[in-house]
């Protein structure tokens, strides 16, 4: 912007000082171009939106690893739950206060009451589940909300290894005893229980406003 200033002054006390002097033509090419406003395609937006949001997912995905990580390192699993109850959300906010957007997990078998689907979500869940059972690959998904204004990525999110299942598998299997008892005493309407490896846990849910994906652009 303090370009496209600079040569429009220029240009003026060029003008101003001797009417009859000609402007050089690579000065009035550069004005017209610094003026030039992009014209942004839907594809592009949407685009950028998906590649951004997948971004943003591995970002906060990769940010609650490794709390999680450092949790259970420190304080074993039970404790790791208690980390959990507290930390997540506020990582997620962090991570979404940066980006200016929206990030929640979103799932069917939710342990964590927030995590419940919205309309729009389950609608996209369902259709994760019934790929999952179907042996179809879910690939990351956007959608307009909002009259458009708003972009939903989703991205499916699986059991990825025997470390999920300490505390999302089978009770008495997979959950011992005492990590059973904490997520009974921190999360009473749990349901995110007596899941395998491979098996679809939720979806990363991420509300991205169409202004902030024009400005990447």
């Amino acid at each position: 912007m303090k370009r496209t200033l600079s040569i429009l002054c220029l240009a003026t006390i060029l003008l101003s000082c001797n009417s009859n002097e000609k402007i050089s033509k690579d000065i009035f090419e550069e004005v017209n171009k610094s003026m030039e406003v992009k014209k942004l395609s839907e594809v592009d937006i949407l685009e950028e939106a998906m590649k951004w949001g997948d971004e943003i997912s591995t970002e906060a995905q990769n940010q609650l690893l490794s709390a999680l990580q450092t949790a259970i390192s420190d304080k074993g699993i039970p404790e790791a739950i208690a980390f959990c109850n507290t930390k997540a959300l506020p990582i997620l906010k962090e991570v979404s206060q940066k980006h200016q957007v929206s990030i929640k997990r979103a799932s069917l078998d939710y342990r964590n009451p927030t995590d419940q689907p919205t309309e729009n979500e389950l609608s996209i869940l369902d259709a994760y589940a019934y790929n999952a059972e179907n042996n179809i690959k879910s690939e990351p998904n956007i959608q307009k909300l909002e009259k458009g204004e708003v972009l939903l990525y989703t991205k499916a999110i699986h059991i990825q290894n025997a470390l999920c299942l300490n505390c999302h598998g089978a009770p008495g299997t997979d959950i011992d005893a005492e990590t059973l008892e904490k997520l009974q005493q921190l999360y009473p309407e749990d349901k995110a229980k007596n899941h395998k490896i491979g098996e679809l846990r939720g979806m990363w849910s991420i509300r991205i406003p169409k202004s902030e994906v024009a400005k990447r652009l």
